[in-house]
């Protein structure tokens, strides 16, 4: 195998040897050397959202005068090429890295500085034209570069959850119509109680979906006032007048989000209160979905020994040894996916305690776990919806059974008999393990006709505000 080629460069720790046709540079390979933790790298959105910092500062430092025309546009143009995603195999740092991100900066910096360079005629790790440090990064620093990267990321990943989270409640929705007129026992602490019907428990199913959706939506406005401009330490040091303005205008026409400077740059180096908010909505979410998960399997349990009450659709064999069995499948990784983010939400909050002095250097942990905990939703839940909850189908037989059977519908009786003579009503049943129905009947507590009126499933289901799910 032929030697692979390198070339010489050199940092304030020395020189070292770097493969000649990489475009990262000397400062990624040391942390790539420094950091073999996890294989993971980082998610496209934050490369896209870095870019998009090297080039709207580029973009700034240029009409300021700050940047010599031709390297701003040499720049510029370096970075739409890696928004094109052209140069995603150049960002070699792991997740785990250096604190503050400061190895993802100069990843990105290098390889900004060394396609820019060859843009304008020269070679790569040459960095008399583009320096990586002097130029690319100029008025900036990692303080303020890595959070605002963050929260750029993290928006532009919230444009693609909030629809499917629409989706998904919308499918709950129409569901619960379909199933508007199943009847069926309700349980409270797991035993029975008082009639609902299958579409009023859907009906709240997608309503809890909406809200979560809401509550993303909102605390993902706090990311709108970015940390760019502050520099180090949020004192905005070595940046022309004006910097601060242009380059945040700037990085909100390149990304379409309604970007503004922070309120207080030094508060927005220092603390991640609006980052850990987003990930409480993430996780609050994911308790939302474990429990209508859970509610789910409950229901589809069976087909003999369970509740047996809808039949999700089957997607794949769910036994090795017994045949026929078909398992939840799909819910089950769904719960497994909630799990990790209500996890990762726990990491995100030592994350933001661990800020201290003037600078929160855990920003990289903060970043993977948002990230890729909206991805693990944005890719999984429309599976969900469209190969699980759209098609599943409600036993209408059983589920009337256990409202017929439900010693709970003694409660019905209060009005009429009283709580105390409705509850003997209800041992009675449970002893003779007969219906409350019988047990009226046979004591003639009330009359056929009026039994029937008072257990009439239209009735007994409580339709409040005209909703009759």
């Amino acid at each position: 195998m032929a030697k692979q080629e390198t070339r010489v460069e050199k940092d304030s720790l020395g020189e070292k040897k770097v493969p000649a046709q990489a475009y990262y540079g000397i400062q990624t390979l040391r942390a790539s050397e420094n950091f073999p933790v996890s294989g993971l790298r980082a998610h496209p959105s934050l490369i896209r959202a870095y870019a998009s910092i090297k080039k709207a500062c580029a973009m700034a430092n240029g009409e300021l005068g700050a940047l010599a025309k031709d390297k701003a546009e040499a720049v510029v143009k370096a970075c739409n090429e890696v928004l094109d995603g052209r140069w995603d195999a150049e960002f070699i740092i792991d997740v785990y890295q250096a604190g503050a991100g400061t190895s993802f900066n100069m990843n990105t910096n290098e390889v900004v500085a060394n396609r820019a360079a060859e843009i304008l005629g020269g070679a790569k790790g040459e960095y008399k034209l583009v320096h990586p440090n002097d130029h690319v990064n100029m008025a900036q620093s990692t303080n303020d570069t890595f959070p605002t990267a963050t929260y750029v990321a993290v928006l532009m990943e919230t444009r693609k959850l909030l629809p499917v989270l629409d989706s998904l409640a919308q499918t709950f929705g129409q569901k619960a119509e379909e199933f508007a007129g199943v009847i069926k026992s309700a349980r409270t602490h797991l035993q029975d109680a008082v009639p609902i019907t299958l579409g009023q428990e859907f009906a709240a199913y997608a309503q809890a979906l909406s809200a979560c959706r809401e509550e993303i939506a909102r605390r993902s406005e706090l990311l709108h006032h970015v940390a760019l401009g502050g520099n180090a330490a949020g004192t905005g040091i070595n940046s022309a007048p004006g910097f601060r303005e242009k380059a945040v205008k700037h990085l909100g026409q390149i990304t379409n989000l309604p970007l503004k400077v922070a309120r207080d740059p030094r508060m927005a180096l220092q603390s991640h209160q609006p980052l850990a908010a987003v990930s409480s909505a993430l996780k609050e979410l994911a308790l939302e979905l474990i429990r209508i998960s859970n509610d789910l399997r409950l229901m589809c349990s069976g087909p003999i020994t369970g509740f047996a009450e809808i039949t999700l659709p089957a997607v794949q064999p769910g036994s090795s040894i017994m045949p026929g069995k078909i398992n939840p499948s799909m819910i089950e990784c769904l719960n497994m996916i909630s799990f990790q983010i209500v996890g990762r939400d726990l990491a995100v909050g030592l994350c933001a305690q661990a800020g201290q002095m003037d600078l929160n250097v855990m920003t990289p942990l903060v970043a993977y776990d948002l990230l890729d905990s909206i991805r693990l939703l944005v890719n999984y839940l429309p599976v969900v919806d469209q190969r699980c909850v759209r098609g599943i189908s409600a036993d209408a037989g059983k589920c009337s059974s256990y409202f017929e059977q439900s010693p709970s519908l003694a409660t019905l009786l209060n009005p009429k008999i009283g709580y105390a003579k409705a509850a003997e009503v209800f041992k009675e049943a449970v002893k003779r393990k007969t219906t409350v129905g019988a047990v009226v009947l046979e004591k003639k507590i009330l009359s056929k006709k009026e039994l029937e009126d008072l257990f009439d499933p239209k009735a007994v289901t409580g339709a409040l505000d005209g909703n009759d799910r």
